[in-house]
């Protein structure tokens, strides 16, 4: 029974978001999980200063509410420098739940968020429209 569970709450996810336009945090979300669940995905200052510094970046999401200005002046000019593309989300803790820093209870929500201001993605994964719609944002911004 639980297998039927899953399936039908994976197909109600996936009719919301054919059904209707995503928004570009919708978009930046399910890039994170896919490219989570390829190992595309670098959290944190080191990690993703790393993976910037060796070309293999190709988005960066930094948190508005980092509390370091030092933290997100030297993300900022570490993709300026390698022509990285950045994004921005309000809240550190939201990014975390995204990137998976988080416990998920039975009833499939986020427990135990652990904040995170910085994420790299090297690899989107399989090949959905969420890509397009965050490389369309990146482009007119």
């Amino acid at each position: 029974m639980s297998g039927e569970e899953v399936a039908v709450a994976v197909e109600t996810c996936g009719a919301a978001v054919l059904g209707e336009p995503m928004d570009i945090m919708a978009a930046l979300q399910l890039v994170l999980r896919k490219s989570l669940a390829n190992g595309g995905l670098a959290r944190g200052l080191h990690e993703g200063a790393k993976i910037i510094e060796n070309h293999a970046a190709l988005l960066c999401v930094l948190a508005e509410d980092c509390n370091q200005p030092d933290y997100v002046k030297l993300v900022k000019g570490l993709c300026a420098d390698h022509n990285v593309s950045s994004i921005s989300v309000p809240s550190a803790k939201t990014l975390g739940e995204w990137s998976g820093l988080c416990k998920i209870d039975s009833e499939g929500s986020a427990r135990r968020v652990v904040g995170c201001s910085c994420v790299v993605v090297k690899d989107y994964g399989e090949e959905h429209a969420g890509i397009s719609i965050v490389q369309e944002y990146v482009k007119a911004h």
